[in-house]
């Protein structure tokens, strides 16, 4: 039952929708109206700049961190990253906004940075590597979900299995980007740092 508990605790800790709050808190409207419509940093960059998104960025973090340390507490580091993946379906699919939410991308680093330090740095430097030099950000974030069940089967099996589910979840979250870069029509970031 505790388990149980621990991972409902995890989704609707994933499940606050930290863009759409801030985003309205800073009085620059309905986030799911704007640009993609969807209500991660990087669509929060488009209508309140690159600080904006940084710290949406680090509250979708906080929240999947405090969703791996409840499992923590619960169950140790492998129930932690499975409490970390019912964060990241909460964010992607928040009961709050009708199952419709962000990708997973800044919550999957905040279960990197809670289960395994080195595999956040690993993974950040990889995007940033990445999304810098090419401009694309998706790119950057398909090989981190590539990256991950790798990193995480190193670490343990159960971690490794966790990782695994992450990573597939945040490919299909980015089922569309992935067709938009084969095809050659993915769009650049615009870095901004205020609007």
């Amino acid at each position: 039952m505790i388990y149980l508990i621990g991972i409902i605790i995890s989704y609707l800790l994933g499940s606050v929708p930290m863009g759409l709050i801030l985003t309205k808190v800073a009085g620059k409207g309905d986030l799911r109206k704007v640009g993609s419509g969807n209500i991660g940093a990087t669509n929060v960059m488009r209508v309140g700049g690159l600080r904006m998104a940084g710290l949406v960025w680090l509250l979708d973090m906080a929240k999947a961190i405090a969703a791996v340390f409840v499992g923590k507490y619960i169950a140790g580091d492998a129930f932690g990253a499975w409490c970390g993946l019912a964060a990241i379906v909460g964010h992607c699919y928040p009961i709050w906004l009708r199952f419709k939410g962000g990708k997973g991308i800044s919550s999957l680093f905040g279960v990197l940075l809670a289960v395994s330090p080195m595999s956040f740095v690993i993974c950040g430097i990889e995007w940033l590597v990445v999304a810098l030099t090419s401009g694309i950000s998706s790119l950057g974030a398909v090989i981190v979900f590539c990256l991950i069940p790798v990193l995480g089967f190193v670490i343990s099996a159960p971690i490794g299995f966790a990782f695994l589910c992450i990573g597939l979840l945040c490919m299909w979250r980015h089922r569309e980007n992935i067709k938009r870069l084969v095809t050659g029509k993915e769009s650049k970031i615009e870095w901004k740092w205020k609007k």
